[in-house]
């Protein structure tokens, strides 16, 4: 190793302004610049940039495909989310067409569905898949302008993070808002007095959603007059809505007079006579909710996911590629020792969890619970069989 020479280019010390150590080596600052170049070429081409043309996007059947590897049930959801996904990249790719005459405007989409039945699971998903930047957004942290919490554009600080800074990038990404239902307006009447973190919010949001330009805090966090903004231009932002809305059941009852003390023996069993009320969600419900009308007529894509059978529970436990049965499986195994589940261990597992009422999100606490002792004690055995009967709840 010479120390008075780059030993990339080869130049003498005399003839470079520096040269910084290495391990085995020094290099100039010429080759510094040159190997920052390539770097940011690289990112570029592997970064996140949407097709160049309509034939190699993803179809909306292979987007299922993919969610469907870590997705159990919910074919509706995946299936209009596909279509949302499919369909922002086409945007994207009708912006650059310079002669358009025909202004293709978004869908952004909103999910309805209970506890654990797999909306951020689906939106973290979907992730994986895009090559847009992606960000995942509590609206339980929004509050009306000028008040303690977190301004509506700290959701495009999060999205600026993960394209590092590139505005271009970030111009083109996706927004997931989840626990979009706690910013839900608390009476039925619009609100004379401020309404901090809900009617407030909600139009707070406005501006983002519809897309226009937006001073950004690179930052996040609240804005303050000597602060430099970032513009950002919402306009070809994809925004995905989801929430638990609890107790909107009632309301498509009363909207479809249909309440629960009137079901008669012939109908359809309980299950899914809730899942038929679920599929007739619009509008009309949300508005009733709590969204305000505004805010509806800019999430024209209302989708809802399905309530989780017995059946749905078991196949989620084994099926998904990073299921809860393979992880805990890998989990003993880096110990050494051979964990199996059993068909009724898991449906024991599932039970318990079902009547706990927590979806398919309390799956794994209930199955830490049943291994706790095994892990407590992980060198005690080389073979663990969980079957009905060893099995402690």
């Amino acid at each position: 190793m010479n120390s008075n020479q780059c030993s990339f280019c080869g130049r003498k010390r005399n003839e470079v302004k520096m040269l910084v150590s290495g391990n085995n080596g020094f290099i100039c600052e010429n080759c510094i610049e040159q190997a920052h170049v390539i770097v940011k070429d690289s990112m570029t081409k592997n970064g996140f940039s949407p097709a160049d043309k309509i034939e190699d996007l993803k179809k909306p059947k292979e987007i299922k495909k993919f969610l469907d590897q870590y997705v159990i049930g919910q074919d509706q959801a995946k299936k209009q989310l596909s279509i949302a996904v499919y369909n922002h990249y086409k945007r994207l790719l009708h912006a650059k067409n310079e002669n358009k005459e025909v202004e293709i405007e978004k869908s952004n989409i909103i999910m309805i569905g209970e506890t654990g039945t797999g909306k951020t699971l689906l939106a973290k998903t979907i992730a994986k898949e895009l090559n847009v930047p992606f960000c995942i957004v509590d609206a339980t942290i929004l509050t009306e302008a000028g008040y303690v919490g977190e301004d509506v554009e700290s959701i495009l600080s999060r999205l600026l993070m993960v394209a590092d800074y590139d505005v271009e990038k970030a111009e083109k990404g996706i927004v997931f808002i989840d626990e979009i239902d706690k910013i839900a307006r608390k009476s039925d009447n619009p609100s004379i007095t401020r309404d901090v973190s809900g009617e407030g919010v909600q139009q707070g949001l406005l501006k983002l959603l519809e897309g226009s330009i937006v001073n950004v805090p690179p930052q996040g966090g609240r804005k303050h007059p000597d602060q430099k903004y970032i513009q950002v231009d919402t306009k070809n932002i994809l925004f995905i809505a989801g929430g638990a809305f609890d107790g909107i059941k009632e309301i498509i009852e009363r909207r479809l007079n249909k309440q629960a003390i009137g079901f008669s023996s012939e109908k359809l069993n309980k299950a899914e006579e809730e899942d038929y009320i679920l599929s007739q969600i619009n509008a009309i419900d949300l508005r009733k909710f709590g969204l305000i009308p505004e805010l509806l007529g800019r999430f024209p894509i209302v989708t809802y996911l399905d309530r989780l059978t017995k059946e749905t529970m078991i196949r989620i436990m084994k099926e998904p590629k990073n299921s809860i049965v393979n992880q805990f499986v890998e989990l003993f195994k880096m110990d050494g020792v051979k964990l199996k589940f059993t068909d009724q261990s898991i449906e024991k597992i599932v039970e318990e969890t079902m009547e706990k009422g927590l979806g398919a999100r309390g799956l794994r606490g209930t199955t830490e619970k049943v291994l706790e002792d095994y892990m407590f004690d992980i060198a005690a055995r080389k073979e663990i069989v969980l079957s009905d009967d060893n099995i402690k709840l």
